[in-house]
């Protein structure tokens, strides 16, 4: 079996410092690119001529990258966390490059696909670092300085996308150069501080449970990509794609149960809190991504007048800013709060803010809509880190990387459902809202889906709507006014139903408060900075290179329960 033997107790602080803010720059370029698309797709789309396969610019990262994340995490237990690293920034560089330098879209989806195999070794990679780099006691710090990145990059993304698409001097390809210079800071403090693994045996590597993980999650985040949209959620594909689904997760359980480095371990199954963290980072993925897409998608399509992704990114930061607020406030007080504290009291804010944007309609303000993308971030910012130290707190040192995976495994996941859920929940609604605010006719000519925006830009059935209100006797000179009120009843109906999606996230979120009761990570809470042993020395967080911190709790809760057991036998 291998073991990497890489402590922050060996690690000079200016070191770590140096390396920190490496992994710092590298978690900003891959959360970037994750929300950046969204805003250049339709300039990307026209100028390589691939509309028909404009969907595959956002699934092909997204497929690649929550395939890589649990690989990478098990990996960086065999190897290291250094040189998959450093492997994983290499690729996303190489694929940026290649993405702003593509001349087709066949091109360009391949060059995503590349980006998304990076950022899912980047992200998990950084995250499971900082239980390497930094003590028990100091790991809220600095998961929320990572988790504040997160935030940032995942914020103002739209924005810097929206600023490149429209200007003149630089274009969409430049949303992909401004990674390089990035990750050339990354590189310089990460290639010669980053300690080097010391591996004591040939690593084993699970190729089976690898194979067989990749080709289920490709089929789970395909399935929910397509489901409501390309397939019906009833239909025989659906039925099929569960099929393989179930049956591959059969599959990779018996392979897991045999293999001497299973590529996630069975038996974190019996680790009650990574099991609780899984669920509540499940629930996390579906309120984070599914709120985020359907706000700024309201704001753009409705209360900004002009439509500008550029403004609707600058009002994004209102909820980076609350995301920062309460990570680092988290990472300060989680020694003296608890981790419960920070987890109950986010996801009450989180579904709080939804409920505020369910009240949301044509006429309300971006004052408005600015106040609960704070307490949106806000809510976030409380949970994210809380939970993750709470993962790495309960790890063991060898399989920090696997269980840190896991975690972000499942926040992927819940991402792709939370968009699924939000999509499904609205078109069940908008149908009815469109009968209701449109003659018959011109609703039965319209998508009854979230895809009616795109309906908005159809030009061919916006002229096929003309031929039916000039059949209709609507004068010539009518036909501009009577078009906008069928405008206006579509964004109505839109802003009727996106409630809905809202409502469905606020219950959601709030069932991370029953998982959040039985969150009690195996130590840290209780874990002074300082420890007296039986010979007099005081081990120092910051300098012990001995047992793991659950060991030592045991071994210091054991001395003291037998020392409690000789006092009562000499007082009898």
């Amino acid at each position: 079996m291998a073991t990497v033997q890489v402590t922050y107790a060996n690690i000079d602080p200016k070191v770590r410092k140096m390396i920190m803010i490496g992994l710092i720059f590298a978690m900003l370029i891959a959360c970037l690119d994750g929300t950046i698309v969204g805003v250049c797709g339709p300039k990307i789309a026209a100028d390589l001529e691939g509309n028909s396969l404009y969907a595959w610019m956002i699934t092909a990262y997204l497929l690649c990258e929550t395939v890589m994340i649990p690989l990478s995490g098990k990996l960086s237990d065999l190897y290291g966390r250094k040189p998959l690293f450093l492997i994983g920034l290499t690729i996303f560089v190489f694929g940026s490059f290649a993405a702003g330098a593509s001349t087709s879209m066949t091109m360009f989806i391949v060059c995503r696909a590349v980006q998304g195999v990076g950022g899912g070794i980047l992200i998990p990679v950084a995250t499971a670092a900082v239980a390497d780099l930094y003590s028990p006691v100091e790991r809220p710090k600095m998961q929320g300085a990572l988790g504040a990145v997160f935030g940032i990059g995942s914020g103002i993304g739209p924005l810097i996308g929206g600023l490149l698409t429209e200007s003149d001097m630089l274009g969409w390809r430049w949303a992909f150069y401004i990674n390089i210079p990035l990750a050339i800071v990354a590189y310089v403090l990460t290639l010669k501080k980053f300690p080097a693994p010391e591996i004591d045996s040939k690593p084993i590597i699970d190729v089976k449970g690898m194979t067989v993980l990749s080709v289920m999650l490709l089929d789970l985040v395909l399935f929910f990509e397509f489901a409501g949209d390309e397939i019906a959620w009833i239909s025989i594909e659906s039925g099929a794609m569960i099929g393989l689904f179930i049956a591959l997760m059969v599959v990779f359980v018996k392979i897991e149960q045999g293999a001497l480095e299973p590529v996630l371990a069975p038996h974190l199954l019996q680790n009650r809190p990574i099991v609780i963290a899984c669920i509540m980072m499940l629930i996390f993925g579906i309120a984070m991504m599914g709120s985020m897409t359907y706000a700024s998608l309201f704001a753009i399509t409705i209360l900004i007048e002009d439509h500008s992704t550029i403004t609707a990114g600058l009002y994004s930061l209102f909820m980076v800013a609350g995301m920062v607020i309460t990570v680092n406030l988290s990472g300060k007080f989680l020694e003296k709060t608890g981790y419960r504290f920070w987890i109950i009291i986010g996801t009450v804010i989180t579904a709080a803010s939804m409920l505020l944007m369910s009240k949301m309609t044509m006429d309300t303000s971006l004052n408005y809509y600015a106040v609960c993308l704070f307490l949106l971030g806000a809510g976030l910012g409380c949970m994210m880190a809380t939970i993750m130290v709470g993962v790495q707190n309960s790890s063991s040192e060898k399989e920090m990387g696997m269980s840190t995976s896991a975690v972000n495994l499942l926040r992927s996941i819940g991402a792709t459902v939370g968009t699924a859920i939000f999509a499904m929940v609205i078109s069940n609604k908008i149908g009815s809202e469109l009968d209701k605010n449109l003659p018959a006719d011109i609703s039965a000519m319209l998508s009854h889906d979230t895809g009616i925006l795109d309906d908005l830009q159809n030009q061919d059935l916006i002229n096929r709507v003309t031929m039916k209100l000039m059949e209709d006797g609507v004068p010539l000179i009518d036909i501009p006014a009577a078009l906008q009120e069928l405008f206006n009843g579509v964004l109505l109906s839109f802003a009727n139903s996106i409630d809905f999606g809202f409502v469905a996230g606020a219950v959601i979120t709030l069932v991370i408060i029953v998982p959040a009761f039985f969150f009690k990570p195996k130590f840290y809470m209780e874990i002074p900075v300082s420890l007296t042993m039986e010979d007099g020395t005081v081990v120092q967080s910051d300098s012990y290179s001995g047992p793991n911190y659950a060991s030592l709790e045991n071994k210091v809760a054991e001395d003291s329960e037998e020392t409690a057991e000789d006092d009562n036998s000499g007082q009898n």
